[in-house]
């Protein structure tokens, strides 16, 4: 019942059902959040009457009075959304206490200390979360307290300090909110439960959302539970832990506890927690009644839970279970050791996997053989490494990460750090634990994390680190590795990761069960031999423009370009033949006997030549200074710029257009081609298969013009070779007119390929570049938009013109291979799409093809499940 009572909810409701020890509470539904929205922020009507009849039975059940001065019923205030979101939205624990059931809760426990400590955390939490006080000034009215009574830990305050504090707490709330706390323990109620409702929509909670591609629309509930109490003594504690290593996978129990302490203390990493396995030396009996509860809910849920709980007076109480975020190396392991446990198929390890955070696995590591300046050493929180310049407020890391790598670096980060963690590449921290914000959020976001360095000294005012005698300052490069927990001065190279043990495993199950091919888009023999290690059936995209890019190639290009006759074009196109043969005789030697798509040249001609603002400047200063040498030449170099120079160059003369008025490059570049494949094959015994592309095709025309000119050129080398060669022609569909006559460019084409890039620019009316930097993040802000076009498939529009096309060209030729190119080849989303429209392949880059292959599996899975159902 997550869609109703939110994942904590359910969560609370299950444990309840099983047996299991769960404090008394109740659930207000997300349907009573969407109906507050609804109504302009205002509660629907009569639900503070149910409330209050739900509290009458917490009363009867627990044998205490809300508000009662002798034997007060103390309630927690929580969020919960149907998807965990950890930290992002408002909790308020210990509501009900005043001036006077303060004394009662004292009475009560016989322990003045404890009741004015839970009181102190009630009132910083409410006059946070409800009252909008920054946390922070809490926290120094607190470390004021500590220095006063000249101690370092909050548990060595007495209750005669903690009774002062609260009336300080008292005075600081009065002066920032311009209101008196409020002492009635059903208006605090009644806030608390508002206040959970506008944390639906906080900052940090959107951010966490868009990033996470969680609707917008689903709301969250708001549980209200009896208090139980890890501040009580050394027989009391609270703790968070998974029932697995969510870093690693390892099948142990996983997590972190504090002793006389209350849940936020773990979580906000204010102190640092002891690992799980001392709880056995501390509480013996507690941890062994944990360790079986863990076993259940693991064995119930059929799925790794993160666990919390508290310990009041040496009992145990669950606080919460939910679906535990792994990094995605746990994930594998995770789901491959299920399968070998029986505890779950083959089929839902493959499902349960989370295609996009495979790319945590792909993560480069450091060079173990590199030389390193470790300067300090955390917990390792979230496997990885990376580099960047050092920040200390998420801000300048949003700031500066348009411009460099980050890391950000904070004492401890909070929920509204979100949009620092999302910016930099990596996060440090000098508190903390392995269940800190910053762990948890950096893990589901497969960022490295280092936490709890507490050697380092972070001082995010003085924006400086100090390890020993060294400084870092704000702009200084370090390096953090996830993986153990180092942290180091300067950058340090990294090596590229492999596929192995489950991961590979995982994989294999996928390529079993998938129907759709997986290929990448390779420009170099490097490139394509990394997308085998990877997986790869073939290659989708070659592009060979990539090459003459190279330094010893550009001048030759830029010869053909300022060449005057087609007669000097074609001698620079000799020399350029030469070097493209070479670089397809590597691939081929590579793919071998797969599939090899190569498209001919695509961009205008002057994105080889210099810019020309660039070269007007040059010119006009050359000739200020009355300099003659190489004036002339620049001068030439400039006119020809200037005749290339299009106004809108995505939509001029480029692709087939350019191989119309000029047919000698793409002569040139198929004739390397087919010699490539000839000797490969006649020297070397590789029966490689060619495919050539002709890109920006919106005519058959088109397409049968340049076909006609490169099929002959390609038969006469195969002929005058002897060797039997086989080859394809075919085309890139990134025009919506080649979608809409498609049975008449497949009358020519052998295959198809969509170039779902430019597709999707055409389509909208979109430039990529432009759009993104200017307007695509608002669409997306104000929901015109759920997602980047540019990198999830537009099913509505583009991937209706894409299964247009498909249709209409299958229907002439039966055999049409047809695929997708653009980076969409590598998103889940776009991969399933796929799917269902019956591609034969995708393309990405070498790096996605795991996660291609992955969620190529799903797509067939969620099908078979979808006919199951109809049948």
């Amino acid at each position: 019942m997550r869609d109703l009572l939110g994942g904590k909810g359910a969560g609370l409701a299950e444990m309840s059902r099983i047996g299991l020890p769960v404090p008394p509470g109740f659930t207000i539904t997300t349907e009573a959040c969407l109906e507050y929205y609804r109504r302009s922020r205002q509660f629907p009507a009569g639900l503070m009457d149910e409330v209050r009849q739900r509290m009458q039975l917490l009363e009867e059940r627990t044998g205490k009075r809300f508000g009662d001065a002798a034997k007060p019923l103390l309630v927690s205030v929580r969020s919960g959304a149907k998807f965990s979101m950890p930290g992002m939205m408002d909790t308020v624990l210990n509501l009900g206490l005043n001036h006077t059931t303060v004394e009662g809760l004292a009475r009560a426990a016989g322990d003045p200390r404890f009741a004015y400590d839970s009181y102190r955390r009630f009132m910083q939490m409410f006059g946070n979360v409800v009252l909008g006080i920054k946390h922070e000034q809490f926290e120094e009215m607190l470390l004021a307290a500590k220095r006063r009574r000249g101690v370092t830990q909050d548990t060595e305050l007495s209750a005669g300090d903690l009774k002062v504090l609260t009336e300080e707490y008292r005075r600081l709330v009065r002066e920032r909110a311009g209101q008196a706390f409020p002492d009635d323990p059903w208006q605090q109620l009644e806030m608390a439960i508002h206040a959970v409702f506008e944390s639906w929509n906080n900052p940090r909670a959107i951010t966490y959302r868009n990033f996470n591609k969680i609707p917008h629309d689903l709301g969250t509930a708001v549980n209200v539970q009896t208090m139980v109490f890890g501040n009580l003594g050394p027989t009391s504690g609270t703790g968070v832990a998974f029932t697995r290593n969510p870093a690693t996978g390892e099948k142990a129990v996983y997590g972190e506890y504090l002793l006389n302490a209350q849940g936020e203390d773990v979580v906000a990493g204010i102190r640092t927690p002891k690992p799980i396995r001392e709880l056995a030396g501390d509480l013996p009996q507690a941890y062994r009644q944990f360790m079986d509860v863990c076993a259940l809910l693991e064995k119930h849920y059929r799925d790794v839970q993160d666990v919390e709980f508290t310990i009041e007076h040496g009992t145990l109480y669950l606080l919460q279970t939910r679906s535990g975020k792994r990094t995605g190396q746990a994930a594998v392991k995770i789901a491959v050791d299920m399968v070998r446990e029986k505890l779950i198929t083959k089929d839902e390890a493959l499902l349960r996997a989370e295609p996009a955070s495979l790319e945590q696995l792909l993560h480069p590591r450091l060079d173990p053989d590199a030389t390193r300046r470790v300067i300090g050493k955390g917990l390792a929180a979230s496997p990885g490494a990376a580099s960047g310049v050092i920040v200390f407020d998420a801000d300048e890391a949003v700031k500066l990460a348009t411009e460099r790598k980050v890391i950000l670096a904070r004492p401890e980060t909070n929920p509204d750090d979100i949009h620092g963690l999302v910016a930099a590449q990596g996060v440090l921290t000098s508190r903390g634990g392995m269940t800190s914000h910053a762990a948890i959020v950096a893990r589901g976001m497969g960022k490295p994390a280092v936490v709890g360095a507490e050697s380092l000294g972070i001082d995010a005012e003085a924006r400086q680190l100090t390890a020993g005698d060294v400084v870092v300052h704000q702009g200084d490069v370090i390096t953090i590795d996830g993986s153990t927990g180092e942290v180091m001065l300067g950058e340090v190279p990294v090596i590229e990761p492999s596929l192995a043990g489950e991961i590979e495993e995982l994989l294999r199950w996928a390529d079993e069960v998938r129907t759709l091919g997986v290929r990448a888009n390779a420009d170099y023999p490097r490139d394509a031999r990394k997308a085998l290690e990877f997986g790869a059936e073939g290659i989708g995209l070659c592009r060979t423009e990539h090459m003459f890019m190279e330094a010893e190639r550009l001048p030759i290009m830029q010869q053909m370009i300022m060449a005057a006759t087609e007669g000097e074009r074609r001698a620079a196109l000799d020399r350029l033949l030469l070097f493209q043969k070479e670089d397809f005789k590597g691939i081929f030697r590579e793919m071998r006997d797969r599939p090899v798509i190569i498209r001919l040249l695509d961009p205008p001609l002057h994105e080889f030549l210099p810019r020309l603002e660039d070269l007007l400047v040059e010119v006009t200063e050359m000739r200020l200074r009355g300099e003659t040498d190489g004036l002339r030449d620049k001068e030439a170099l400039l006119r020809r710029v200037q005749v290339l120079h299009e106004f809108n160059p995505m939509l001029g003369l480029r692709g087939c257009r350019l191989g119309i008025l000029y047919p000698e490059i793409n002569e040139m570049q198929v004739r390397a081609i087919l010699l490539a494949a000839v000797e490969v094959k006649r020297d070397e015994g590789i029966d490689v298969i060619p495919e050539i592309m002709i890109p920006l095709v919106g005519h058959p025309n088109e397409l049968r013009f340049v076909h006609q000119q490169l099929v002959t050129i390609a038969q006469q080398i195969v002929g005058e070779s002897g060797v039997a060669v086989r080859y394809l022609f075919g085309t890139m569909i990134e025009i919506p007119r080649a979608c809409l006559v498609a049975d008449q460019i497949a009358e020519i084409a052998e295959f198809f390929s969509f170039g779902t890039n430019d597709l999707t620019q055409t389509i909208f009316g979109f430039s990529r570049d432009d759009a993104q930097a200017k307007f695509l993040h608002r669409y997306l802000e104000k929901g015109i938009l759920k997602d980047d076009p540019f990198q999830v498939l537009d099913r509505a529009g583009v991937g209706k013109m894409m299964e247009m096309g498909a249709k209409l060209g299958k229907k002439i030729r039966s055999d049409l291979e047809v695929g997708i190119c653009g980076e969409h080849g590598g998103d889940p989303s776009s991969v399933e799409f796929c799917h269902e429209i019956g591609l034969d392949y995708v393309s990405c880059s070498p790096f996605r093809v795991p996660i291609a292959r992955l969620a190529a599996a799903q797509a067939r899975l969620k099908e078979k499940t979808a006919v199951a159902k109809d049948i």
